[in-house]
């Protein structure tokens, strides 16, 4: 069930998702009454408000706060792809569909997601960038989207390599700006070359989601076994929280002030909350587990 559940959201991440998009999606609902409605894109902790919760969807940019409210903060766009940049606590990078159709190319808001600005067409472009991995160690120049790369903050783009087959989820490493690791059907790749080449770190099982917190911690889930966690010297993983049932988690946002504090949401639209490294999760108010 979960193999068959996982198909069905890697077609949706691999193809263009035209969701009508419109007024009339409340500006201000719980946190679980977004999977009614809509689809979650990205999840990214509020650096003003590290309780606070950024959450891109089908119909904009929603910001929950701690009692599980959530806030549209940006105009109705299809946010395919979403990250914050990691020391600038206003700027947010983004991608995907405006409401009239077409691709957005890479966007960027640096008044916290009210007003938003393509900086670039992309590669080819405009394109629907569906991953973005901004890197921690160099954010100001270094930008990739699956799989293009920008080294000048997201003005230009070059494709770096072939697209890994069946690409779910795609993260930057919190040591070296050449390296990232990306979340397939067939397991988790690491590649030391910007996105050129890739090598197996974990095989024989897929992964829906992999992030890099600020110290180095890397996290992956797998479903139906669960959330997994390395460090980046060495990638050996070990299980850090099994309990999830038939929840696949796609997204995962780690507080880059404190790496113990994080959020993930699952492909039923459920949002989750952790202040111990991942160890034990609460859902967001009202998020039935």
């Amino acid at each position: 069930m979960l193999r068959s559940a996982l198909r069905r959201i890697t077609a949706a991440l691999l193809v263009v998702c035209l969701v009508p998009l419109g007024s009339a999606l409340a500006e201000t609902m719980p946190v679980e009454a977004l999977a009614q409605h809509t689809h979650i894109h990205g999840l990214a902790v509020d650096r003003q408000a590290p309780d606070h919760l950024l959450i891109a969807t089908h119909h904009g940019i929603f910001r929950a706060d701690p009692e599980g409210r959530a806030t549209r903060i940006s105009a109705v766009k299809d946010f395919m792809g979403f990250s914050a940049h990691p020391t600038e606590p206003r700027t947010y990078f983004g991608s995907g569909h405006p409401a009239e159709g077409g691709n957005l190319g890479f966007i960027v808001s640096m008044d916290g997601g009210e007003t938003w600005t393509q900086r670039s067409p992309g590669a080819n472009g405009p394109v629907d960038f569906h991953q973005l991995a901004v890197s921690p160690v160099d954010p100001d120049i270094v930008a990739y989207g699956a799989l293009q790369r920008s080294v000048d903050g997201g003005q230009k783009w070059s494709v770096v390599g072939p697209l890994p087959s069946d690409l779910i989820s795609l993260a930057a490493s919190a040591v070296d700006a050449d390296t990232l690791y990306d979340g397939t059907r067939m397991g988790l790749h690491r590649s030391e070359d910007g996105g050129m080449t890739w090598s197996p770190v974990l095989g024989g099982a897929p992964v829906s989601l992999v992030n890099v917190a600020s110290d180095a911690r890397i996290f992956a889930f797998i479903p139906g076994q669960g959330l997994a966690v390395a460090q980046e010297a060495d990638l050996h993983f070990a299980l850090l929280a099994a309990k999830w049932g038939n929840e696949v988690l796609l997204h995962l946002a780690i507080d880059p002030e404190n790496a113990d504090r994080m959020f993930a949401a699952s492909h039923l639209g459920n949002v989750f909350r952790s202040i111990d490294g991942g160890a034990t999760w609460e859902p967001v108010r009202g998020s039935p587990r």
